[in-house]
Formats: C-alpha cells, sequence, structure tokens
C-alpha cells in the first residue's frame, strides 16, 4: 500500500484499535473485554479492555453516527467471540466476518426497549426473538442428535441452556444459551447517582456481591481520587476474603454431589452456611452486602475480633478434615481426575480467569498484579497455580485459596485494633470522566467500566464478570468425555449465568 493510501485512526477507527492491541497482545499484556455503548447522535464506540502488571487500559475506537458495520476482532482474536456477539445484540453493531452471530444475550419480549442499555442506536434491532424450538445443528452424521439441556433443570440451577450434540455418549460438540438470565442491569445503572449504583453492582452477580461492590467502587474512586482509610482497606478484605471461602465451598459441595456423595455433600453444604452466618453475624447480610461504599465501608464488624478469630479457626480446623477425608476418597478422584481439560495454551491465549485459569497454568490474580485496598498493605500468599487443567486441577486450586483465604482473614481481623476506627470512610465525589475499577472474585477479575456525566450521576456502566469471560471455554473441555462427566465439568467451573448475562 503506498503511503497516500494508509487509512488515518480516524478514517479507520477500529482498524487502530486492532492495531493498538495487537502491539499490547504482543508484550505480554493480556485481553480482558470487549463492550460496545451506542448514541444515535455521537456515533458508537467499541472499548478494549486490557489488563497488564498494575493497571487495566481502555482502548477505544468511535464510529460515526450512522455505521452500523465494522470489521470483526474475532477471526484475529478469538477471546473477542463472546464479546461482539453480545454487543451486537446489545448496541445493534454488525462484525462483518464474524464467525457465528447467533444471539447471546436476549431482551425480554415484553416491553423489549427498557432492556436495551442504548434503544435507537444505529442497527439497534427493536426485539430479538428467539425460535425456541430452533436447535442449532453443527454435527451431521448417522446417529447425531441434540440435547437440550435447560434452560430449567431439576434441583437449584440457574437459566441456562446446553445444547448438547451427541452420537450417544461423547460430547464433540456444545452450544450454550444464556439469554433466559437476561435482565438489563447494564441499561438499569444510566442516569442513577454512585451511592445507588454500588447497590445495584452488589446484585449484579448475588454469589460475588462483595467483589462487584469492589469493583464498582475502584472505579468511582478512582474519578474521585480518593483513598480509603486503612481500618476500612481491612474490612473490605475481610469480606472479600469470606465471599471467596463460601463460593469455593459450593463448588466442592457441587463436585461431591456429583459423585454422589451424600455425607461430603451435607458437610461442605453445612461448611458453607457456617460461613454466610459468621459474615451475617458481622454485617447483618449473609451476602456481605452493604458493607463496601465508594471512599470506604458502612461500619465496623460487629463481632469482636477474638470471637470472629475464634470462630474462622473453628471453621478451618473442620474444612481441612472434610477436604482431608475427600482427597483420600479414590473414588472420588478418578471422577474428576483428567475430567474436562482445558489446554494451557488456550487458557493462556484466551486470557482464562480465576481457578480456570490457575487451574491451567495461568498466574494472574489481580490482588498480587494489581493489589487494591488491603492487598496493598497484607502480605499475600502465594498465588495457587496448577498446570493439569483438568477438573482435579482447578478442585485443588480452591482447595489452596481456601486455606490462603483464612490466612488473610486473619491478617485483616488481627490489624483493625491498631487502625484508626473513628473514620471509615472518605468523601469519594467522582469528578466527569472514564475509570475502570477491578477486584478478584472467587471467579475470577471483575472489571467496570464506569463513565461520570458533569452532574455526578451514571451515563454508562458496563460491568465485566469472571463469569462471562470464562464460560466462552467451556465448550472446550469436552475432549474424550462423556454425558456422565457433563456435571462434574459444570461444577468444576464454578460460574454464575447471571454474571454473564446481565
Amino acid at each position: 500500500m503506498s503511503r497516500s493510501a494508509v487509512r488515518s485512526p480516524a478514517q479507520d477507527p477500529v482498524g487502530a484499535l486492532h492495531h493498538a492491541l495487537h502491539m499490547r497482545l504482543a508484550s505480554g499484556q493480556r485481553f480482558a473485554a470487549l463492550l460496545g455503548r451506542g448514541d444515535p447522535d455521537a456515533g458508537t464506540s467499541l472499548t478494549a479492555l486490557v489488563a497488564h502488571d498494575g493497571d487495566v487500559t481502555a482502548l477505544s475506537a468511535t464510529l460515526p453516527a450512522g455505521v452500523t458495520h465494522y470489521p470483526a476482532l474475532t477471526p484475529q482474536l478469538p477471546a473477542a467471540f463472546w464479546y461482539e456477539r453480545a454487543i451486537h445484540d446489545l448496541v445493534g453493531l454488525l462484525p462483518d466476518g464474524h464467525p457465528r452471530l447467533d444471539p447471546l444475550v436476549l431482551p425480554h419480549r415484553d416491553d423489549a426497549s427498557r432492556l436495551l442499555p442504548h434503544p435507537g442506536a444505529p442497527g439497534q434491532p427493536d426485539r430479538i426473538e428467539p425460535y425456541e424450538r430452533a436447535l442449532s445443528v453443527h454435527l451431521h452424521g448417522t446417529g447425531v442428535f441434540t440435547i437440550p439441556h435447560g434452560p430449567v433443570r431439576s434441583g437449584v440451577f440457574e437459566s441456562v441452556e446446553y445444547l448438547v450434540e451427541t452420537p450417544g455418549e461423547d460430547i464433540p460438540h456444545l452450544r450454550i444459551r444464556p439469554h433466559a438470565k437476561h435482565r438489563g442491569v447494564q441499561k438499569r445503572f444510566e442516569g442513577m447517582t454512585v451511592d445507588d449504583g454500588v447497590l445495584l453492582a452488589e446484585r449484579v452477580e448475588g454469589i460475588a456481591s462483595v467483589a462487584h461492590a469492589l469493583a464498582f467502587a475502584h472505579a468511582v474512586e478512582t474519578l474521585a481520587v480518593a483513598r480509603v482509610p486503612v481500618a476500612a482497606a481491612m474490612i473490605r478484605v475481610l469480606h472479600a476474603e469470606l465471599e471467596r471461602i463460601a463460593n469455593h465451598l459450593d463448588v466442592l459441595g457441587k463436585l461431591t454431589d456429583a459423585a454422589g456423595l451424600a455425607v461430603a455433600t451435607a458437610r461442605f453444604g453445612l461448611h458453607k452456611e457456617h460461613t454466610l452466618r459468621l459474615v451475617g453475624a458481622l454485617s447483618g447480610s449473609r451476602f456481605g452486602r452493604g458493607v463496601v461504599v465508594p471512599g470506604g465501608v458502612t461500619a465496623l464488624p460487629r463481632l469482636p475480633a477474638d470471637e470472629v478469630t475464634a470462630e474462622l479457626d473453628r471453621l478451618q480446623h473442620a474444612i481441612n478434615g472434610d477436604v482431608r477425608a475427600l482427597l483420600d476418597t479414590s473414588s472420588f478422584l478418578d471422577r474428576v481426575r483428567t475430567a474436562g481439560p482445558l489446554d494451557p495454551e488456550l487458557a493462556r491465549t484466551h486470557g482464562a480467569l480465576g481457578p480456570i485459569g490457575r487451574g491451567s497454568g495461568c498466574t494472574d490474580d489481580c490482588r498480587a498484579s494489581r493489589p487494591y485496598d488491603g492487598y496493598q498493605q497484607l502480605a499475600p500468599p502465594p498465588v495457587a497455580v496448577r498446570s493439569a487443567g483438568d477438573a482435579q486441577a482447578r478442585m485443588q486450586v480452591r482447595i489452596d485459596e481456601i486455606e490462603a483465604a483464612f490466612y488473610l482473614t486473619r491478617q485483616a481481623i488481627g490489624r483493625l485494633p491498631d487502625c484508626d476506627t473513628d473514620q471509615l470512610s472518605v468523601v469519594a465525589q467522582p469528578g466527569a470522566g472514564q475509570a475502570v475499577g477491578w477486584a478478584e472474585a472467587p471467579q475470577g477479575e471483575v472489571l467496570y467500566l464506569l463513565d461520570v456525566d458533569d452532574a455526578a450521576r451514571i451515563s454508562y456502566c458496563a460491568p465485566r464478570s469472571a463469569s462471562f469471560h470464562n464460560l466462552m471455554l467451556f465448550p472446550s473441555i469436552f475432549v474424550g468425555d462423556i454425558l456422565t462427566d457433563f456435571p462434574f465439568n459444570e461444577a468444576s467451573f464454578g460460574l454464575s449465568i447471571a454474571g454473564v448475562v446481565m
């Protein structure tokens, strides 16, 4: 191409974005998200989030008003596959060259415009209604059929539909339709004050309420140039780590339930219940809601430090005994060992998060790589990493993280008596602008891209949970697995569908 034919970034904003992404990924940074925002007057913007040690960088490209197509990033960046599908559903941009643009995030049929983040954006469909009886077909051959598993299933499971294409036992192809869980959360943020926004953030993904509140608050605090008091930072760590313990115990319970180990399932359920009761006794909410606010926390723990430490000791002793018994149960280990292997190279290139990534050799944990709150003052334990990539490796990472979480909670509660507890929050009045906030949820990194206007109200807020980023990898782990391995694979991922489709 001649010099005169080179297109400027203004002429080819998506090309410039793709080039900037390529350069950053080539330097070892990690693709974290691709988000879209539509405006009928100002045009539509694409924002890629790139994570690296110390920060998360936002790279943006703005398409002029009326432009409804752009060259898809997915062919060169497979990790953008679901992100571009979600952008198409919610904003209306059509990524030309995308390998499979079937609906992913779908509005409800009734009052669909209320649920769309940007109604009236260029190309935005008024309604997207899938033909519910249509089953996508990828495989063809004698005896191949499709099992629609969900969205309503037995037991207490979130709404999600798995389309399992199989010749009988093997699972050579799987597709996921999570749209039944869509609630229009991103749209709901618009126009809120940041004080109200944190209440909504806590409810985006109930099992990670504290992590979402933290990530949202961190974005607000960046715009407000606010630093939380040390006591508040320790209380935040205490609740974040208790949330981690409860989530990992829930995964252990689901894995043992899949294996038919009724006693082990009951025991891990009991430990989870005791953990949630401790959280409730500390804060008044079993999910730790109402604790984190922009600028700090709302109150001190409601129990004395010595009582909290004693309960942590008792709980950890009980959990450790049952974990040892589980790891000595060969019939259980036979089911999780080699089940659902996630290739380490795929995990690395995709940027797999949390226990899923760390079970396949990835080392990213933003408590260590981009520390925040009390993690900046406390001595963190080594990041738990395994390399086998199977369900057992992911389980072992969670067991290691439970141990580390007890260590961190004791450090945090032990520091409180030496902190100034007269002030637990500072004023966090954000100026107009954009910021990214993050926190390490039990499932992995949570990100919030937040825009605040001149009136200090939210003009745009896009949460990105680890569940959304990681569930894309789920179909790739069925290598040599059969239908009876499905519950082990799903449980070992430990994700929340509410965090996938908001």
